[in-house]
């Protein structure tokens, strides 16, 4: 395998999560407007917030990480990073023709039960998921929008 190639095959790896990452952000946004809650994404100039959220309707304002996949996975983020306040949205994106999958989670109730999220990953700081299976109760949880 020539550098070349070595080069133009971690430029479409990159490019990939970018796409990802981007498809998810765009989607959650779409899904706040759909419920009437005005939205922005960050587009990098705030750190680990990917969108801005404003309910017009309770006054609140809030802060989202997205976290998004292809297919069915755990999602990678560190336990260190989560905080309380910020909402966290976990996107699977599913292949072309079928629905997304929305996991909506405050970060209170991540911190809340860490071993719960991350399981046997939380012991490897440099492998650190949280696991679908816990997020299956918060599925479509929009309401985490209205508080």
């Amino acid at each position: 395998m020539t550098g070349e190639t070595e080069y133009r095959l971690g430029v479409r790896e990159t490019s990939d999560k970018q796409l990802t990452g981007m498809a998810g952000e765009f989607l959650v946004v779409g899904q706040l407007f759909k419920r009437e809650i005005q939205a922005s994404l960050t587009i990098g100039n705030a750190k680990g917030v990917d969108v801005l959220a404003f309910n017009p309707s309770t006054g609140k304002t809030f802060t989202v990480e997205v976290k998004t996949v292809r297919k069915p996975n755990s999602f990678i983020i560190k336990s260190a990073r989560i905080q309380t306040e910020r909402i966290y949205v976990f996107v699977v994106l599913n292949a072309p023709g079928c629905p997304e999958a929305f996991y909506i989670v405050p970060g209170a109730e991540i911190l809340a039960n860490l071993t719960g999220f991350f399981g046997g990953s939380l012991m490897y700081a440099d492998r650190q998921a949280i696991n679908r299976g816990p997020l299956a109760q918060y599925k479509d949880n929009w309401k985490a929008f209205e508080a």
